[in-house]
Formats: C-alpha cells, sequence, structure tokens
C-alpha cells in the first residue's frame, strides 16, 4: 500500500502537526478544514454560508492537489459548534452536491479549533 502526503499552497497550511491529506491507494484522506484564508491564515468571518463556502473551496484545493475533485467525495464529515445551525449547512450543501450527495456524519462539539464554528474533513477517490 502507496502512502502519498499531499500539500497545497491554495489551502490553509497545517496549523499544527498534520498533512493536509494523504492518498493511500485510490482513495484521498483530507484533514479537516476551518474557514481559513489560505492567504492569510486567518479565520474566515461572516455568515456560516460563507465559512461553509471556505470550508469547500480549501476541500477543493486538496483534493485537486492529490488529483481528484469535489465529485469524488465519499464521506464528509461535518462538525458544528452549534447544532442548531444543522438546518443551514444542509442547505448550502444541497447546493455544492445536488445530485448523489456523499455520505454524512455531523456532529455537534463542544470547540473547534482557533473559535471555528464548523469544521470538515473529507474522504474522497481518485
Amino acid at each position: 500500500m502507496k502512502r502519498k502526503v499531499i500539500n497545497t499552497s491554495q489551502a490553509p497550511a497545517a496549523i499544527g502537526p498534520y498533512s493536509q491529506a494523504i492518498v493511500s491507494d485510490d482513495l484521498i484522506f483530507c484533514a479537516g478544514q476551518i474557514p481559513l484564508d489560505p492567504s492569510t491564515g486567518t479565520l474566515v468571518k461572516g455568515s456560516l454560508k460563507e465559512e461553509t463556502r471556505r470550508i469547500i473551496e480549501n476541500l477543493k484545493a486538496v483534493l485537486e492537489a492529490g488529483r481528484s475533485n469535489l465529485h469524488q467525495v465519499l464521506r464528509l464529515d461535518v462538525y458544528l459548534t452549534d447544532l442548531g445551525l444543522f438546518h443551514e449547512v444542509n442547505a448550502f450543501l444541497e447546493e455544492v452536491f445536488p445530485s448523489e450527495p456523499p455520505a454524512r456524519v455531523t456532529i455537534g462539539v463542544s470547540a473547534l479549533p482557533m473559535g471555528a464554528r464548523i469544521e470538515m474533513a473529507a474522504i474522497a477517490r481518485r
């Protein structure tokens, strides 16, 4: 089984000892993304839709660096500090994945890095 680290400047640099993604055979395991602007490393503040859009753009950049794309996402993990935002996240993700959406888990958490409200991680095929 081959293992390769994926790293791109088009997504935020890791804020800890982890890789943006790991490719193993034909799967890409993306690390969790919070809504960080890749050019500044600062948290995007705004509506939950704007924050979620930034996360999706970051995941897209990592996937493309690993020779994949959002259409290849098999599983999307969503972490929210307020599960009351669940329906708002659903509405946006319906725009991103209008047909054949990935399997998903949504988990309520007490806190996320840098005070973020939302984090997402993905597993995709190449």
